[in-house]
């Protein structure tokens, strides 16, 4: 049996340097419109909506070395539906605890990240 172990290595490390893109995008847009005055959750929204897309492209095409498909792309939106979920949620209750939708959006990020990766490999790009 071959050793996948250099495989998978590159390819969480690859999963891991697309999330890092995303979110910095992610993360920044939020800021930005939450700066020029949006509220936290529509900039949440917007910010994640940003991150998303260039996520999706990397892992199809670099992570995954996928073919953009509609069916990987509706599997994918379904795992960004549960995410969105998750994110929200820990928003908002960072919101109500901490007074910081930046520390909700931190706190949130390695959870949907384990979850992303879980189900892409899985599902998404399988």
């Amino acid at each position: 049996m071959p050793d996948l172990r250099p495989l998978l290595q590159r390819q969480v490390l690859l999963f891991l340097a697309g999330g890092v893109l995303s979110a910095l995008i992610d993360i920044g847009m939020m800021q930005l419109l939450i700066h020029v005055g949006m509220a936290p959750m529509l900039a949440t929204t917007i910010g994640f909506a940003s991150g998303l897309l260039v996520n999706f492209a990397w892992h199809a095409k670099v992570t995954f070395s996928s073919s953009v498909s509609a069916a990987n792309f509706s599997r994918y939106m379904c795992v960004v539906a549960i995410n969105y979920g998750l994110t929200l949620a820990i928003v908002s209750l960072a919101l109500v605890v901490l007074h910081s939708a930046l520390a909700g959006k931190i706190i949130s990020l390695p959870i949907v990240a384990l979850n992303s990766y879980f189900l892409s490999k899985r599902w998404i790009y399988r």
